[in-house]
Protein backbone atom coordinates (compact mmCIF):
# COMPACT_ATOMS: atom_id res chain seq x y z
CA UNK A 1 0.00 0.00 0.00
CA UNK A 2 1.30 3.53 -0.87
CA UNK A 3 2.74 5.92 1.64
CA UNK A 4 0.89 8.66 1.31
CA UNK A 5 -2.41 6.61 1.72
CA UNK A 6 -1.52 4.96 4.92
CA UNK A 7 -0.06 8.55 6.34
CA UNK A 8 -3.73 9.93 5.40
CA UNK A 9 -5.71 7.11 7.02
CA UNK A 10 -3.72 7.93 10.44
CA UNK A 11 -4.18 11.22 10.47
CA UNK A 12 -7.89 10.65 9.71
CA UNK A 13 -8.07 8.44 13.31
CA UNK A 14 -6.06 11.08 15.21
CA UNK A 15 -8.37 13.63 14.10
CA UNK A 16 -11.26 11.14 15.00
CA UNK A 17 -9.36 10.67 18.36
CA UNK A 18 -9.38 14.55 18.75
CA UNK A 19 -13.38 14.66 17.83
CA UNK A 20 -13.84 12.64 21.15
CA UNK A 21 -12.30 14.94 22.91
CA UNK A 22 -13.39 17.99 21.54
CA UNK A 23 -17.04 16.49 20.62
CA UNK A 24 -17.42 18.28 17.31
CA UNK A 25 -16.97 15.04 15.11
CA UNK A 26 -18.09 11.95 15.37
CA UNK A 27 -14.64 10.61 16.70
CA UNK A 28 -14.44 6.90 17.33
CA UNK A 29 -17.04 6.07 14.28
CA UNK A 30 -14.08 8.75 12.35
CA UNK A 31 -11.57 6.67 13.31
CA UNK A 32 -13.45 3.36 12.40
CA UNK A 33 -14.06 4.37 8.73
CA UNK A 34 -10.77 5.48 8.20
CA UNK A 35 -9.63 1.84 9.04
CA UNK A 36 -12.09 0.21 7.30
CA UNK A 37 -11.03 2.27 4.01
CA UNK A 38 -7.79 1.09 4.85
CA UNK A 39 -8.72 -2.61 5.26
CA UNK A 40 -10.38 -2.41 1.93
CA UNK A 41 -7.40 -1.01 -0.09
CA UNK A 42 -5.09 -3.42 1.83
CA UNK A 43 -7.27 -6.39 0.47
CA UNK A 44 -5.77 -8.72 2.74
CA UNK A 45 -6.33 -11.15 5.51
CA UNK A 46 -4.59 -8.88 7.78
CA UNK A 47 -6.58 -5.87 7.16
CA UNK A 48 -9.72 -7.46 7.61
CA UNK A 49 -8.74 -9.07 10.91
CA UNK A 50 -7.25 -5.89 12.28
CA UNK A 51 -10.69 -4.07 11.33
CA UNK A 52 -12.41 -7.39 12.93
CA UNK A 53 -10.44 -6.17 16.00
CA UNK A 54 -10.56 -2.63 16.06
CA UNK A 55 -14.19 -2.52 15.57
CA UNK A 56 -14.62 -4.80 18.51
CA UNK A 57 -12.61 -2.53 20.27
CA UNK A 58 -14.39 0.74 19.31
CA UNK A 59 -18.02 -1.33 19.65
CA UNK A 60 -17.85 -2.52 22.97
CA UNK A 61 -16.51 0.94 24.18
CA UNK A 62 -19.58 2.88 22.41
CA UNK A 63 -22.02 0.43 24.46
CA UNK A 64 -19.34 0.45 28.17
CA UNK A 65 -19.53 4.61 27.47
CA UNK A 66 -23.36 4.52 28.01
CA UNK A 67 -23.78 1.73 30.19
CA UNK A 68 -21.35 3.20 33.12
CA UNK A 69 -22.08 6.59 33.25
CA UNK A 70 -25.99 5.63 33.25
CA UNK A 71 -25.65 2.77 35.78
CA UNK A 72 -24.01 5.52 38.31
CA UNK A 73 -26.19 8.86 37.50
CA UNK A 74 -29.10 6.48 37.96
CA UNK A 75 -27.35 5.64 41.66
CA UNK A 76 -26.71 9.41 42.20
CA UNK A 77 -30.37 9.64 41.32
CA UNK A 78 -29.86 11.86 38.51
CA UNK A 79 -32.81 11.29 36.08
CA UNK A 80 -32.44 10.62 32.07
CA UNK A 81 -34.77 13.67 31.86
CA UNK A 82 -32.32 16.31 33.46
CA UNK A 83 -29.63 15.11 31.50
CA UNK A 84 -31.85 15.62 28.11
CA UNK A 85 -31.98 18.93 28.78
CA UNK A 86 -28.50 19.19 29.43
CA UNK A 87 -27.71 17.40 26.02
CA UNK A 88 -30.95 19.85 24.51
CA UNK A 89 -29.31 22.75 25.76
CA UNK A 90 -25.91 22.16 24.83
CA UNK A 91 -26.83 21.62 21.23
CA UNK A 92 -28.47 25.28 21.88
CA UNK A 93 -25.44 26.17 22.93
CA UNK A 94 -23.16 24.69 20.45
CA UNK A 95 -24.84 27.03 17.79
CA UNK A 96 -25.65 30.24 19.62
CA UNK A 97 -21.79 30.49 20.93
CA UNK A 98 -19.95 28.47 18.43
CA UNK A 99 -16.90 26.05 19.49
CA UNK A 100 -17.78 26.20 23.57
CA UNK A 101 -21.33 26.26 23.34
CA UNK A 102 -21.80 22.64 24.17
CA UNK A 103 -19.33 22.90 27.18
CA UNK A 104 -21.66 25.89 28.72
CA UNK A 105 -24.95 24.86 27.56
CA UNK A 106 -24.58 21.36 28.84
CA UNK A 107 -23.79 21.98 32.24
CA UNK A 108 -26.81 25.13 32.61
CA UNK A 109 -29.37 22.25 31.04
CA UNK A 110 -28.65 20.23 33.76
CA UNK A 111 -28.69 22.30 36.13
CA UNK A 112 -31.75 24.15 35.45
CA UNK A 113 -33.83 21.08 35.16
CA UNK A 114 -32.18 19.82 38.40
CA UNK A 115 -33.11 23.70 40.47
CA UNK A 116 -36.78 22.98 38.75
CA UNK A 117 -36.64 19.09 39.89
CA UNK A 118 -35.53 19.95 43.58
CA UNK A 119 -35.46 23.11 44.49
CA UNK A 120 -32.35 23.91 46.04
CA UNK A 121 -29.09 25.16 44.69
CA UNK A 122 -26.99 22.81 46.65
CA UNK A 123 -28.92 19.56 45.40
CA UNK A 124 -29.32 20.78 42.06
CA UNK A 125 -25.38 21.88 41.91
CA UNK A 126 -24.63 18.63 43.09
CA UNK A 127 -26.46 16.53 40.68
CA UNK A 128 -24.79 18.91 38.01
CA UNK A 129 -21.47 17.59 39.04
CA UNK A 130 -22.27 13.95 38.81
CA UNK A 131 -23.95 14.68 35.66
CA UNK A 132 -20.45 16.44 34.80
CA UNK A 133 -18.27 13.44 36.33
CA UNK A 134 -20.05 10.64 34.11
CA UNK A 135 -19.94 12.77 30.90
CA UNK A 136 -16.08 13.25 31.39
CA UNK A 137 -16.41 9.18 32.25
CA UNK A 138 -17.53 8.55 29.09
CA UNK A 139 -15.86 10.77 27.01
CA UNK A 140 -12.75 8.46 28.70
CA UNK A 141 -14.01 5.49 27.73
CA UNK A 142 -14.55 6.07 24.29
CA UNK A 143 -11.04 7.67 24.31
CA UNK A 144 -9.68 4.41 25.66
CA UNK A 145 -11.16 2.25 23.10
CA UNK A 146 -10.34 4.42 20.09
CA UNK A 147 -6.93 5.09 21.23
CA UNK A 148 -6.73 1.17 21.45
CA UNK A 149 -8.17 0.54 18.34
CA UNK A 150 -5.55 2.94 16.60
CA UNK A 151 -2.74 1.14 18.73
CA UNK A 152 -3.64 -2.03 17.14
CA UNK A 153 -4.10 -0.75 13.36
CA UNK A 154 -0.45 1.24 13.58
CA UNK A 155 1.22 -2.02 15.07
CA UNK A 156 -0.21 -3.61 11.74
CA UNK A 157 0.99 -0.90 9.97
CA UNK A 158 4.67 -0.78 11.66
CA UNK A 159 4.71 -4.59 12.44
CA UNK A 160 2.75 -6.52 9.69
CA UNK A 161 1.87 -4.92 6.79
Amino acid sequence: METGVTVLVGVAIFVGIVGIVVPILPGALLSLAAILFWAILAHSATGWIVFAITGALIGASQVVKYVVPERRLRDAGVPRRSMLVGVLLGIVGFFVIPVVGMFVGFPIGVYLSEVQRLRTHTAAWTSTKHALRETGVSILIELIGTSLAAAVWLAAVLFVV
